[in-house]
């Protein structure tokens, strides 16, 4: 068992990894060319990863493809927008707190939500 969640957590943190370079690559797009809110360019970016993570997640990390999809889906969903409250807040505090660049603070956070959601998703969605 422990290293089927071992296994998972390794999976999970490849898909997270891909995750991360379409949130930071659409987050750059909308803040720095086309000079979108900084917090609304994150939420879209944020939002594109989550559609890749889900995919991703539910049939190769947990093969739990045997699960009705909009409702594992809607689960993901809910998980993932407490993500983004809690990497919102985090982001607003350390970027009014801590005078460096944006997108190392927004590494940083990143970091921070992937274990909120990597134990509530292996708790609640994919379960």
């Amino acid at each position: 068992m422990s290293a089927m969640i071992d296994t998972r957590f390794l999976k999970f943190g490849a898909v997270g990894l891909s995750g991360m370079a379409i949130d930071f690559f659409v987050t750059w797009l909308c803040k720095e060319k086309l000079r979108l809110n900084k917090y609304f360019a994150n939420s879209l970016g944020f939002c594109c990863a989550v559609i890749n993570n889900f995919i991703l997640n539910r049939y190769w990390t947990f093969g739990s493809n045997g699960h009705p999809f909009a409702g594992q889906f809607a689960k993901f969903i809910l998980v993932s927008l407490a993500g983004l409250l809690i990497n919102n807040i985090l982001l607003y505090l350390l970027s009014k707190y801590i005078k460096t660049n944006f997108y190392i603070i927004k590494l940083t956070v990143t970091g921070l939500v992937f274990f909120w959601n990597y134990f509530i998703n292996f708790l609640f969605t994919f379960n």
